[in-house]
């Protein structure tokens, strides 16, 4: 698919003439307009009013373009974009006679597509003949009667497939590009393709809550990414290597596309956000957003074991004392001294980040908490990290009663990720009840903090009065 994730219309579709795991059936590569006007002319009659017909071409060209978007036969490793059997899609005959005036209408309308308003993929426009076969989608000879009255194509696909409906019109006609980059995504790494397996993940993880929440989404291929990709190809039968290549890229599709529904009728959507390119390329002075404070705790990390690198305050605001951290940080490194953090910057400092991780057990920041372990906590998470931090959430919890206690179970549910978004909102974090690194700091500050007041140093007012017998 092109970069963006837009729908395209293909030059050509390969149909497979049979059912999806009939090996030995052929595949033809016919251009798409052909194709289309094929399919109408096997299904749908000729002497029937055009806007009946109208309304039943741009839903078999809809669902030709969902079957192409989504990738639903070419991310389980078939080397076809549709069948031609009705049992699964629309029926296709080859070498059959193509009727005049369908062709005449499928050239006019073979780039418009139907779509849901917010959506990005084309609608699955499920249909059957309403006859002998029915269903929830469009009935085909259910237009007939429909037109007869009056009605345009518009108001009768609407009729059937609800108001919420818009027509792509004039779609631009291209080779589509395969969704996978070419190449593995593995640690170091970033760019938008990570970005898109991020976005999936997350999603998947909502039906699958064994794989941890990505946070932030960032595009950088982190530690936290690569055990979400882990836990993906454990659940999924793949090997655990944490290397996103071209098996588990189209599996990791093929299970997106379906908990979002996107090749059903009641599709979730796909977003504009969702395949938007979001990749930030580059963090410099004047940028406030959630990945300037993730770089700022990163450097105040290092900036504990590297004399030469600056601490600096975790504000999100990427100012001069940042550009000066950063700097001294690229000096270090070996990199271009430009105070702008690039992929190439932002890939090392994380890099720096995890080996102090690795090479210091236990390591603590200058204010005496523990380091961020590198793995975002979600609901879902287990383990010593989601108990350690329910213990600081519910002792903090006592000072600030808009955090509500809770049992300290070592599983993030959902009354740790009310916790968390309590926390956020009184500390002025972005409130997603994720725990990242910068949650995680500010928990674990918030804590340490609290517990020092708490342990009262000899000659201190203990809090209460002294009286006869204490």
């Amino acid at each position: 698919m092109p970069d963006a994730r837009t729908p395209v219309i293909p030059d050509f579709i390969t149909v497979h003439l049979g059912v999806p795991d009939d090996r030995s059936a052929p595949n033809v590569t016919v251009s798409f307009p052909d194709y289309i006007k094929n399919v109408a002319s096997s299904e749908i009659y000729p002497t029937w009013p055009e806007n009946a017909i109208r309304a039943n071409i741009y839903a078999q060209i809809s669902y030709a373009l969902n079957r192409v978007y989504t990738e639903w036969y070419r991310s389980r490793g078939y080397n076809f974009d549709i069948t031609n059997s009705t049992r699964y899609d629309q029926s296709f005959m080859q070498g059959r006679e193509i009727f005049e005036n369908i062709g005449q209408i499928v050239d006019e309308l073979f780039r418009d597509y139907l779509v849901r308003p917010g959506s990005v993929e084309p609608l699955f426009a499920q249909y059957c003949n309403g006859t002998t076969v029915t269903c929830e989608g469009l009935s085909q000879w259910g237009t007939v009667p429909l037109a007869e009255q009056g009605m345009t194509p518009y108001e009768i696909l609407t009729h059937f497939y609800g108001p919420d409906l818009n027509i792509v019109r004039d779609a631009p006609v291209a080779e589509p590009i395969p969704s996978y980059p070419g190449s593995p995504l593995r640690r170091g790494m970033s760019g938008n393709a990570v970005r898109d397996i991020q976005v999936r993940l997350n999603r998947i993880s909502n039906n699958y809550p064994a794989i941890p929440k990505i946070y932030p989404v960032n595009g950088f291929f982190d530690l936290t990414t690569e055990n979400a990709v882990k836990e993906f190809q454990r659940l999924f039968n793949l090997t655990q290597d944490g290397v996103v290549g071209s098996a588990t890229w189209y599996r990791i599709a093929y299970i997106f596309t379906s908990v979002k529904r996107l090749a059903e009728l009641d599709s979730e959507g796909l977003s504009l956000a969702d395949v938007s390119k979001q990749f930030p390329a580059v963090l410099r002075e004047g940028d406030t957003a959630i990945g300037v404070r993730v770089v700022q705790y990163f450097l105040s990390v290092v900036s504990q074991y590297v004399d030469t690198v600056p601490a600096v305050p975790i504000t999100g605001v990427f100012g001069p004392e940042t550009t000066a951290s950063v700097r001294a940080f690229q000096q270090l490194a070996g990199l271009p001294v430009d105070g702008v953090v690039g992929p190439q910057t932002w890939n090392l400092l994380y890099q720096a980040y995890s080996g102090i991780l690795e090479a210091v057990p236990n390591a603590l920041t200058q204010g005496g908490v523990p380091l961020f372990p590198g793995t975002v906590l979600a609901r879902g998470s287990t383990g010593d990290d989601v108990t350690l931090m329910q213990e600081y959430l519910n002792f903090i919890a006592g000072s600030y009663p808009e955090i509500n206690n809770f049992p300290v179970t070592g599983y993030f549910g959902d009354q740790t990720s009310q916790a968390v978004l309590a926390f956020q909102q009184l500390f002025g974090l972005e409130p997603d009840g994720v725990i990242g690194a910068v949650t995680w700091d500010a928990i674990a500050s918030v804590y340490s903090d609290l517990k020092k007041g708490f342990q009262v140093q000899p000659g201190q007012y203990p809090g209460y009065e002294l009286g006869e017998g204490v």
